[in-house]
């Protein structure tokens, strides 16, 4: 696949709640000085509060949504509606959710488009500018705290005053991947006591080096708990009964708690149940950054904020989306590395041996090309035109 000079195109984010952009100016910018022509769908910024002129100075253009979605390569954050087509042909570039998105994967593949899945960056130090799962996450890390301290209803930090001495409040992070870090981080500088409990032993220097306590059950078996890049795998029926045992004091402990454990196309594992809910200080938080894979938490209602047991439970989804402005600017920074990978030049050559290149890839040619995609929606060995079981 070869393109004398790449069109990029950005379009218009159309899913609710979605504020974010694929494209910041400043990234435009680079885009355009190294040969590529950009788009950008009037509107296209405005949630993330940048306007179509900034876009302009930066060299792009603005455009239709038919000519933002009809360029070679088309940039985006949510995937893609059933009414979002990208051209026969064409590149798309964004978060897919491919594991569990079976019906979008076979579109693309039988609409020949060549995609790209964000979250499927190989997570390696060459892929690190690219790794868009990690600077979403410091921003979701970051607004669950926030979240929590407003919900709180008392200070995070010591007070000392006049009227009497405020204890801090106590945070308990479950999961110190890139956003249960974040959330340390935040909540440490907000004054709060910080425990962390993570499945993985070998978190537990960084844990510590933010200044929060780590929590940890002695595993016996090599390598339990231990998963590829930022994340934990499913661990043994043991370790959840001895971490369920573990756990349930410091919950009650508690006055808020952050959870962020996730495994990677699995509904997220459950660490809080309902009766450590009961076991929580009316008035307790509990931010479960696991809501878009069920929850973390036994009570979790996906995307609203409930109050159970007297427990508020803050279970809102795409906290990124949140602060659209600089989770969009990490976010385009992501997506530009990536795209002068696959067109260092300015010219889109694919290189199909390189493990960046074939590690992100899903779709091409007319086929699904990504295994563990295959084997999630039972499409192994079959080309995207041929007839597969299941449908819309």
């Amino acid at each position: 696949m070869l393109f004398a000079q790449v069109k990029v195109g950005v379009p218009k984010e159309v899913k609710a709640g979605e504020r974010r952009v694929a494209l910041v100016p400043e990234a435009a910018k680079k885009l355009v000085g190294k040969g590529f022509e950009v788009v950008i769908e009037h509107g296209a910024g405005d949630e993330a509060h940048l306007s179509g002129a900034e876009y302009q100075e930066a060299g792009a253009a603005l455009g239709s949504a038919a000519d933002a979605w009809a360029a070679d390569a088309v940039l985006k954050v949510a995937p893609p509606e059933p009414s979002e087509t990208p051209r026969a042909g064409g590149v798309l570039i964004g978060f897919l959710n491919p594991l569990t998105s079976p019906d979008l994967v076979k579109r693309l593949a039988a609409d020949r488009v060549t995609a790209f899945a964000m979250e499927a960056i190989p997570r390696t130090s060459r892929a690190q500018s690219m790794d868009a799962l990690s600077s979403q996450a410091v921003v979701a890390g970051y607004r669950a705290t926030l979240a929590g301290a407003q919900a709180l209803g008392k200070f995070f930090p010591m007070l000392t005053t006049a009227a009497g001495t405020v204890r801090p409040a106590r945070v308990l992070v479950l999961g110190a991947g890139v956003a249960g870090l974040q959330a340390i981080a935040t909540s440490k500088r907000l004054g709060a006591m910080v425990e962390a409990y993570d499945v993985r032993p070998a978190v537990k220097e960084e844990v510590q080096s933010l200044g929060a306590k780590f929590i940890q059950i002695e595993v016996q078996q090599d390598g339990e708990g231990s998963g590829s890049g930022e994340y934990a795998k499913e661990v043994s029926e043991d370790i959840q009964r001895r971490q369920q045992q573990l756990l349930a004091d410091r919950v009650a402990a508690a006055d808020v708690v952050i959870t962020t454990a996730a495994v990677p196309g699995r509904p997220a594992p459950r660490l809080v149940s309902a009766e450590m809910v009961r076991g929580m200080r009316p008035g307790s938080v509990v931010v479960d950054l696991a809501a878009e894979t069920g929850g973390n938490c036994e009570l979790t209602a996906p995307g609203s904020v409930t109050v159970k047991e007297g427990v508020t439970i803050d279970a809102t989804l795409n906290l990124p989306s949140q602060m659209p402005l600089h989770a969009s600017l990490l976010y385009a920074n992501n997506v530009v590395n990536l795209l002068t990978h696959l067109a260092p030049e300015g010219e889109l050559a694919l290189d199909w041996d390189d493990e960046i290149t074939a590690g992100a890839a899903v779709t091409h040619d007319g086929e699904i090309v990504n295994e563990r995609v295959k084997e999630s929606i039972g499409a192994a060995g079959l080309q995207a035109d041929q007839p597969v079981a299941g449908g819309p």
